[in-house]
């Protein structure tokens, strides 16, 4: 049975007389700085010197220092800045600051369950991951209500580690919602399952063969475009607020039989076999070591995917067509 903690739950008494380092100011650093301190929290910045987003955190009120400076300083030392710098940046700048018995916190377990991050052994280490982008964490923040989050602890040094992780959820505003009880290996899984299978691979490639598809045999890319992308937004909030069950019910019977019925043609078990591969290279680490190097080789695939994908057809329609709406100047 899943665990999911609630605000009345959680207590905040052991992040008091605590100092938090957020290090990074992106979309998720602002939100989650901006929220624990007006939750009453004593927050500090590690930016990088001189970088954009010092200016932008001391205008909002915040105490900025480099990173080395933030880590030295922190109770708790948060680490929000992407994934692929964390390594280089733990290893330089944080961990020879940290303070003893200091607590470690992330968004993702990336680097922490694919071991590019060796945290000491006498440091908690938590997870803390909100399952929305930062600006929707903090504007329903600021409305009085939250996100669902994630919660997990990799390693309790202190004793105290569970404690500091659901006390920072409830000054992110996420158990407001509920924070579901998670491990880093089920977190960074299931995360890079989700963005390759269906939230970004998957349904990108769904989209563009369908498209595809109409083009070739002849029909209008206007009409295949409005027909393959557009209405999908109307099906997808559907199923966000309803429930796959709830948007089968708001769709016409044709739509129902006709997806109910050739739905599973598209997606059948040669699908769910390319499915599971994927799931056992993320698994493995496979995936892991191939997204490193990219990285650290600068990105030739990455860029060059990125590159085709902008000149596919259906980008320049889609222009077209949002700027008809009104949607795009």
């Amino acid at each position: 049975m899943v665990k999911v903690f609630k605000d009345e739950e959680i207590s905040t008494e052991v992040l008091k007389e605590k100092t938090i380092a957020i290090i990074g100011y992106g979309s998720q650093g602002r939100a989650q700085a901006l929220n624990l301190r007006d939750s009453g929290f004593d927050i500090i910045l590690g930016l990088r010197e001189g970088g954009p987003s010092w200016q932008r955190a001391e205008s909002e009120g915040f105490n900025v220092f480099t990173i080395d400076e933030a880590s030295s300083r922190g109770d708790i030392v948060h680490i929000l800045i992407p994934d692929p710098v964390q390594p280089y940046v733990y290893r330089k700048f944080i961990e020879p600051n940290l303070k003893e018995g200091a607590a470690l916190g992330f968004s993702h377990a990336f680097n922490i369950h694919y071991k590019q991050i060796i945290p000491p052994p006498n440091c908690d280490v938590f997870l803390i991951a909100p399952k929305a982008p930062g600006i929707t964490v903090r504007e329903t923040y600021v409305r009085g209500s939250g996100v669902p989050g994630l919660v997990a602890v990799y390693q309790d040094s202190s004793g105290y580690a569970w404690d500091i992780a659901l006390a920072m959820g409830k000054g992110i505003g996420l158990s407001r919602c509920g924070l579901i009880e998670t491990t880093f290996k089920e977190e960074v899984e299931t995360d890079l399952f989700g963005e390759q299978v269906v939230l970004c691979g998957g349904v990108t490639e769904l989209i563009k063969a369908g498209f595809e598809t109409l083009v070739e045999a002849g029909y209008q890319p206007e009409i295949a475009y409005y027909e393959c992308l557009n209405e999908l937004k109307l099906i997808v909030d559907l199923i966000w607020s309803k429930g796959i069950m709830g948007m089968w019910q708001n769709v016409s019977d044709t739509a129902k039989y006709g997806g109910l019925t050739r739905g599973p043609i598209v997606i059948d078990e040669s699908v769910r076999a390319r499915m599971k591969k994927i799931l056992r290279d993320i698994q493995s680490g496979v995936f892991a070591r191939e997204w490193i190097l990219e990285y650290q080789s600068k990105m030739p695939v990455l860029n060059s995917l990125m590159e085709a994908a902008e000149k596919h057809p259906i980008e320049d329609v889609g222009k077209r067509l949002r700027k008809l709406a009104g949607m795009e100047e």
